[in-house]
């Protein structure tokens, strides 16, 4: 996606599509993806919460970036390893420390993790986990920034801001075939 000048997202867009887990959501600007919508209880809700969060109006016409990053996501949740490490992202609604927060979790890949205490001493901050773990509750982007690759410091899964929460999570985790909290990685193919 071309880095636009677009702070206000006057032209924000977003679009729904089915994956193996519900349906997703995807929300952009001229200046890069906005937002992520994982599944919510229903799709009328998913629809309405990547409405109204990302302040964006319905398309069924689909920037090649985007419809890259869709078909990325439907993969992803097919089991398929997948990388989603060079999606433009529109940032203007993130501050410095959220920007580089984001910036280096985006760096942990497929199938590992990090812990909130090691983000921030990744980013010479180790007394920042809590503000590493605020950032992490509201990245717009579930899954691009891959917020739930990050667990608490005992091991243990932690929240998760996305509909499902901690179940959710695990179920990501899972499909990377990572084992966090005691649940086994779940063998490509089979869903609940």
């Amino acid at each position: 996606m071309a880095q636009g000048a677009d702070p206000d997202r006057a032209e924000a867009r977003f679009h729904l599509f089915d994956t193996a887990i519900g349906p997703c959501g995807l929300a952009w600007s001229s200046a890069g993806l906005v937002q992520v919508q994982l599944p919510e209880a229903s799709e009328a809700a998913t629809e309405s919460r990547l409405g109204r969060n990302a302040a964006a109006s319905w398309s069924d016409a689909l920037p090649p970036d985007i419809s890259d990053c869709e078909a990325r996501m439907r993969a992803y949740f097919g089991g398929v390893e997948t990388d989603f490490s060079d999606i433009t992202l529109d940032l203007s609604r993130a501050n410095e420390f959220t920007k580089r927060v984001y910036a280096e979790l985006r760096k942990v890949g497929w199938g590992q993790n990090t812990s909130y205490g090691a983000l921030a001493k990744k980013l010479g901050e180790p007394g920042a986990a809590r503000a590493v773990g605020a950032a992490m509750g509201k990245n717009p982007w579930p899954l691009i920034v891959p917020c739930h690759r990050v667990l608490a410091a005992s091991g243990k899964i932690g929240g998760f801001s996305a509909y499902g929460g901690r179940a959710t999570k695990r179920h990501m985790l899972q499909l990377e075939r990572a084992d966090a909290d005691g649940a086994a990685p779940m063998l490509p193919g089979l869903f609940d």
